[in-house]
């Protein structure tokens, strides 16, 4: 006999919020693919094994099995599938557009990872400002200090820092930057108001670029953001300016970024993310300027848990209301 439930389909796994996930069984059933590749992902669409599904959960990950929810994907997926709950703030790996042209609903998981994030930019942050990172490379080869010695690093204290997306990230930084004594503006697609901003000076791109002493990235990855950053803008900012990327890698363009710290336009540079991941450019694994963490910003116990909960919410709340917790912006009005 077909059963009537609901379904569920997990993408990805569930490593710490294991009960709260089982406990979705008493309102649907949670099945997991077969599926190990796109093709054989697709396959299974096509075939109805997962008809019936009125939710997703995916991981990051699980783009090694799906690849990414793009417009080709998303046409497969079964007509039954209304919500589409992501363990992530950043969901690029999902083509918005083509989930509501298909009445299919997204959700992320937004303030679960801010501290964690924020905490990470503030690890590279310092590690760049201070040129930790030649002299940490030389202690691991018996070099001490290295020689010659690393030239002088700077203190945060009366450096201006500009935060390039002010959303819940963003802010988290402004506050632990400010105990640092860093001088915070910042550029967003909208001016927040004077509470959110807490003091913090609203600028064009421009004059971010031109007059921050340190560019901070927090903003998601887009059409619109993608390559923000390149030859162009590297050229606008101060001599020696240092640039902390802990958003999405596409928002540099890496190639021009290794020629601006080749020429000393860009003095350090602190990463957790890349263009092409797990793959990194040779460029920037040679510049010992370079401060290199493998996308590990929200790699903590507490972080982790709280964002497997928060998506579990979110198919919780498609299961008995029809609505996500924390839909994505792009489909609030839905």
């Amino acid at each position: 006999m077909v059963s009537s439930r609901p379904k569920v389909l997990l993408l990805g796994q569930i490593d710490h919020a294991t009960d709260l996930w089982n406990s979705l069984s008493d309102k649907a059933d949670l099945i997991e693919p077969t599926a190990r590749s796109r093709e054989e992902f697709v396959k299974e669409c096509h075939d109805g094994a997962l008809d019936g599904v009125v939710a997703v959960y995916r991981t990051f990950g699980s783009v090694q099995i799906t690849g990414r929810f793009d417009e080709e994907l998303v046409k497969v997926l079964p007509g039954s599938l209304k919500f589409i709950a992501h363990n992530g703030a950043g969901y690029d790996q999902i083509d918005v557009a083509a989930c509501t042209a298909r009445d299919i609903r997204v959700s992320n998981t937004p303030t679960a990872v801010d501290d964690a994030t924020a905490d990470v930019t503030m690890f590279l942050l310092l590690g760049a400002l201070r040129n930790f990172n030649t002299s940490m490379l030389a202690l691991r080869k018996g070099q001490w200090r290295g020689h010659p010695p690393p030239s002088l690093g700077n203190d945060p204290e009366g450096k201006l820092l500009g935060i390039l997306g002010m959303g819940g990230i963003g802010r988290n930084l402004k506050k632990k930057a400010e105990a640092f004594g860093m001088q915070i503006q910042y550029h967003n697609r909208r001016k927040l108001d004077d509470e959110a901003a807490g003091g913090a000076k609203y600028v064009s791109l421009d004059e971010l670029l031109s007059t921050s002493d340190v560019i901070s990235l927090n903003l998601p990855l887009n059409d619109s953001t993608r390559h923000l950053l390149s030859t162009h803008e590297f050229e606008k900012m101060k001599q020696g300016v240092v640039i902390v990327n802990s958003a999405r890698g596409g928002i540099i363009d890496e190639a021009a970024l290794v020629a601006a710290l080749d020429n000393g336009q860009v003095r350090s540079v602190g990463l957790d993310v890349y263009e092409a991941e797990p793959e990194i450019h040779p460029g920037l694994v040679a510049n010992p300027n370079v401060v290199l963490v493998p996308h590990m910003g929200t790699w903590t116990l507490e972080t982790q848990t709280a964002m497997e909960e928060w998506c579990i919410s979110n198919v919780q709340s498609a299961l008995e209301n029809g609505t996500l917790r924390s839909p994505v912006p792009e489909q609030a009005d839905m």
